[in-house]
């Protein structure tokens, strides 16, 4: 072998990694004992005599089931965007200069994130107990309207209003911790440069929290989608309600909590693959850092 081909063998040698025998077999031996133990698992779920796959068969497409799995989808949607918009408006309130604004949005996001999501969700609905009526009007002339509580407040639109308003508080943080993430300086140059404050945020700052924004909220979608679930307890009519309504009459509790959870799963599964994919164009990996020239036309506009 001549002195090249030494030097090559060297080179080669000296890039490759020993990995200890002991390494291997700790890095093997519980992944094969996990696998085996989830293998057992699912082959003992799937045989067990209390679930009937018959009646899963059913009922996964049964139109009571796939009214429930709209009303999710319903709600995870109508969730979001009000969450959103709420969120944005007490993150504003929180990132001004208005003592009154900042502790009015301080003490939502306190109040909201502090009682649980299930507690909001009773309180929506028995809200007639509260107030037996509801109604608007100019004091004085006669003129309004009034309704009965129940009337208005139904079981859907208290799981929109509990999940909603709580959803906001945690909206109000992820969107205040994306433009926390942009520095002032950043800021503070646009201003020097003889650009105005609003402009330099449109221009700046937004597309910027925007990139730091976007993966959490995929977070959040998933969770509001797994969490709509809790309306259940009160009748909500999303997937879970409807399972439950059919096993309240057939007693097929299993096979019908299986229902839900495959279409859990479906949904949870879709979220996820778009939030890879939302991941992957906040980091400029896809259409060539389109995100940022879409968010810098919609919010710069013309000099």
């Amino acid at each position: 072998m001549g002195a090249d081909g030494h030097d090559s063998l060297l080179d080669r040698l000296d890039t490759l990694t020993i990995v200890p025998r002991r390494a291997v077999v700790a890095r093997w031996v519980p992944g094969v004992v996990l696998a085996g133990l989830a293998a057992w698992l699912v082959v003992k779920v799937a045989r067990s005599p209390n679930l009937d796959w018959g009646v899963v068969g059913d009922y996964l497409f049964a139109e009571p089931v796939l009214r429930g799995v709209g009303v999710t989808l319903v709600l995870t949607a109508a969730t979001m965007v009000s969450g959103l918009l709420i969120g944005g408006v007490l993150a504003l309130m929180r990132q001004s200069r208005n003592p009154v604004a900042i502790a009015v949005g301080a003490a939502y996001v306190w109040f909201f994130r502090g009682t649980p999501l299930l507690v909001q969700l009773v309180f929506w609905f028995n809200l007639a107990l509260l107030f037996p009526r509801l109604g608007v009007g100019l004091p004085g002339t006669g003129l309004g309207w009034t309704a009965e509580t129940n009337h208005v407040i139904t079981p859907f639109v208290a799981a929109l209003c509990g999940l909603a308003l709580h959803e906001a508080a945690y909206m109000a943080e992820i969107i205040r911790g994306g433009f926390l993430a942009v520095p002032q300086g950043q800021i503070d140059a646009a201003l020097t440069i003889g650009m105005t404050r609003g402009r330099a945020v449109r221009r700046i700052a937004v597309p910027q929290a925007v990139q730091v924004i976007l993966p959490p909220l995929g977070n959040q979608f998933i969770l509001i989608l797994k969490g709509t679930s809790m309306v259940s307890v009160i009748g909500g009519g999303d997937l879970l309600t409807r399972s439950q309504q059919i096993y309240g009459m057939n007693y097929q509790v299993i096979a019908l909590l299986m229902v839900a959870s495959i279409w859990y799963l479906v949904l949870v599964s879709i979220s996820s693959a778009g939030q890879y994919f939302l991941e992957r164009v906040v980091r400029g990996q896809a259409e060539g850092g389109l995100l940022r020239r879409v968010v810098r036309n919609a919010f710069g506009g013309r000099r």
